[in-house]
């Protein structure tokens, strides 16, 4: 899509970004249903039971008919480690059928009847349309996390322009608003369009009652009207719209995302243009920086991949910008290599580092959906209600079980043994810090269950506290009683309606000795320890058994 140029005095020497991509990655978490008291873990299956009414429909897997199985496809598939093929892909049908793993835990569905996106980032500033590549939901098996992607293109768009909507479009709320209500480093305007051009849903950035009541009733943010409208029929926690499942956020309100760009030579662009790209900073001259040099000085050691990059030879001319927030691909308009669709790396970027950073971002959304749970369970506890505690050690065992599942299923160090790869994935985890989050996570948990299991222990030792008193206490009356099998009182040629009479005469009061050794345990059981100490007088033994009737202030 060619799209006009944009009023610039210096339009002559701004570099044109001659193929623009960009792909939204959106977590969100899924709320279910609690007043059903069911957890569902095929979320999917409510978008099914809508039928063809629904805008979402599920992506047939390409991987199921061999007959449409490309090279592309091989050598995607190929990139990753074994067990990622089995978490992307699942495994396929053997000569006994399926394998243990069976079917991908990954269901994708794609919203239909959204051609293009219109946007205007400012009010001065002409409109810039977008094609839609496609625009999916990604779903995870026994996890309450899903995950929106948005892919758009367009050709032909001025440096600046490109730096704009990396910077604006991946917006869920805007954090302020500008002096003219205009909102903070958003577009002004963000239309969807369909396939004849009628305008589907419109932004409402600017309309700032929006926003302020909903977080001051529900603590929680609203998000914009274009992506509360893709969203349907899911409905936002909180909102007043009915759906077929709710979400919410997961982390702030940008949205990660991935880009691709192609100049006719991008080793005209300087220092202050790469750092703009990789670390999504508004647009700004060419020869100055977006931050101080001071806190760029290492910045192509931490966030450039340099392996196909070098400004003094031309034959090196890709390179990789990543800061964990955006991934970023430039390279050469020219190359073939760089621009072909299928074995080239816009192939590449558009299947094998499009997963690579959707795995990154659903490991991180999901631990802190994990710390979130945890939270959530200790807030809710009250020691002093007994069904708070057994409602918190549910929760505790499930989030433990889930947390368990997710690290064997979906957790892993490494993607692929291919160099670049695996390199850009280390540099991508690295910045977003999941390594130090899932163990902080993995702490907490087990944290959490050690108490329990400490909780547990307690109770069974005051368990046989009790039992040991009692059994002491009985053993009084059993030897006394039982002493070489004699019977104090010989009632045995009284009638039977007398025997039941001293039996309940006897059982009562047993009954209520036992009853009130239980309630005084703790004290009887001090009071037997007190007994055993050759250090105290008989006067301070006592003293610790009359503390049953009288405690000392």
């Amino acid at each position: 899509m060619n799209n006009p140029p944009v009023n610039d005095p210096n339009q002559s020497t701004t570099p044109i970004v001659r193929h623009f991509r960009q792909i939204l990655l959106w977590p969100l978490r899924v709320i279910p249903d609690q007043a059903e008291g069911i957890r569902i873990s095929k979320y999917w299956e409510l978008l099914e039971g809508l039928g063809g009414q629904c805008p979402w429909q599920e992506v047939v897997d390409e991987f199921g008919d061999p007959a449409d199985f490309h090279e592309r496809h091989y050598k995607e598939f190929v990139t990753f480690l074994p067990y990622v093929q089995r978490f992307l892909y699942g495994e396929g049908v053997g000569r006994e059928g399926l394998t243990g793993y069976g079917q991908s835990p990954i269901r994708v569905f794609r919203r239909r009847g959204i051609a293009q996106m219109r946007v205007i980032f400012t009010d001065q500033a002409p409109p810039v349309v977008f094609e839609i590549a496609h625009i999916d939901l990604h779903f995870f098996y026994d996890i309450d996390i899903i995950i929106l992607a948005v892919e758009f293109f367009a050709n032909d768009l001025p440096l600046p322009v490109a730096q704009e909507a990396l910077f604006k479009l991946g917006r869920a709320y805007p954090a302020f608003w500008e002096a003219n209500g205009q909102g903070g480093q958003c577009p002004y305007r963000v239309e969807w369009l369909s396939a004849t051009g009628e305008t589907l849903a419109v932004s409402d950035y600017h309309h700032r009652q929006h926003y302020l009541p909903f977080v001051g009733q529900h603590r929680s943010p609203n998000i914009a009207a274009h992506w509360e409208y893709l969203l349907r029929p899911l409905a936002l926690y909180h909102s007043d719209r009915e759906g077929v499942m709710w979400y919410r956020q997961v982390e702030y309100h940008r949205m990660p995302l991935l880009a691709y760009l192609s100049f006719d030579d991008p080793q005209v662009l300087t220092r202050g243009d790469f750092a703009r790209l990789a670390l999504n900073t508004k647009p700004g001259a060419s020869d100055t920086l977006p931050y101080s040099e001071r806190e760029l000085a290492q910045f192509e050691q931490k966030y450039c991949y340099d392996k196909f990059w070098d400004p003094l030879d031309p034959e090196f001319s890709s390179r990789y910008l990543c800061c964990g927030h955006s991934f970023v691909m430039v390279g050469k308009a020219s190359e073939r290599f760089f621009t072909d669709p299928d074995a080239g790396l816009l192939g590449q970027f558009r299947h094998q580092y499009f997963l690579v950073n959707l795995i990154a971002h659903f490991q991180k959304a999901t631990l802190m959906l994990f710390s979130e749970w945890l939270a959530a369970a200790i807030s809710q506890l009250d020691v002093r209600n007994i069904d708070s505690v057994k409602a918190f050690k549910r929760e505790i065992r499930r989030v433990m079980e889930t947390f368990l599942r997710f690290t064997h299923r979906y957790w892993f160090h490494e993607v692929s043994n291919q160099a670049q790869v695996r390199d850009l994935f280390r540099m991508l985890t690295g910045h977003l810090d999941t390594d130090r989050v899932y163990q902080d996570v993995s702490a907490a948990v087990k944290e959490m269950n050690n108490y329990l299991d400490s909780d547990s222990l307690r109770r069974q030792a005051n368990t046989v506290v009790r039992l040991t008193v009692v059994t002491t206490l009985g053993l009084i009356a059993t030897v006394s009683t039982g002493f070489l099998g004699m019977n104090i009182f010989d009632e045995t040629s009284n009638p039977i309606w007398v025997k039941l009479l001293i039996f309940i005469a006897v059982v009562i009061p047993s009954i209520l000795l036992v009853n009130y050794a239980v309630a005084n345990a703790k004290v009887l059981s001090d009071f037997l320890e007190a007994l055993a100490d050759q250090r105290l007088t008989w006067w301070d033994r006592l003293k610790v058994l009359l503390r049953i009737w009288w405690k000392p202030r």
